[in-house]
């Protein structure tokens, strides 16, 4: 299974030392996370050209939903919406629940089966489909790799899954270099 990011992202924490284009870039990724209208059609574009050269006919698109039921539709549903509606793909925003609230992976550092465990699948519904799943920021893979195995348990056919963008790691130089 494929796994891609479009761009990189790079932590709030070394923001200082990039360059304008760079920070404008990573305004956009914060905004589109905090639910955001300019940035939540800015990611759609983004990610719907990213997509373009695929056929996605009878393929469902999932986004890996966040910690919390109000951020997931915040963040995700107008966004899921506008990226099925741009590639002809179905839109399965409304076959994941999320349940309750869990920690942030980011905050808690807790990279486990926890990561996705409020998370409700409507097993009927992805049994036997193709699936490409969407997410945000990719830091360590954790979260979208339990969201995986959960959609696949599902009985879903799980090709791709895509992110925005990928966290860059930084060596301690002089010059903070990033990989």
């Amino acid at each position: 299974m494929l796994k891609y990011a479009i761009m990189s992202y790079i932590p709030q924490r070394y923001m200082r030392r990039t360059d304008f284009d760079t920070q404008d870039t990573m305004r956009h990724i914060l905004d589109f996370k905090a639910g955001r209208r300019y940035a939540t059609k800015w990611a759609a574009d983004l990610v719907a050209r990213t997509l373009a050269p695929m056929d996605l006919t009878n393929t469902i698109i999932v986004c890996i939903p966040a910690s919390c039921e109000q951020t997931n539709k915040r963040r995700y549903k107008r966004f899921s919406a506008s990226v099925c509606a741009k590639c002809k793909a179905i839109n399965g925003f409304e076959h994941i629940q999320v349940v309750g609230k869990r920690e942030k992976v980011h905050i808690s550092r807790r990279h486990d089966k926890q990561t996705v465990s409020n998370v409700q699948i409507d097993t009927d519904y992805f049994n036997g489909k193709r699936v490409l799943l969407i997410d945000d920021i990719c830091t360590t893979c954790a979260t979208a790799n339990a969201f995986i195995e959960q959609m696949q348990k599902a009985g879903a056919d799980v090709r791709m899954t895509l992110f925005l963008a990928k966290t860059k790691t930084f060596h301690r130089t002089n010059n903070y270099q990033y990989n």
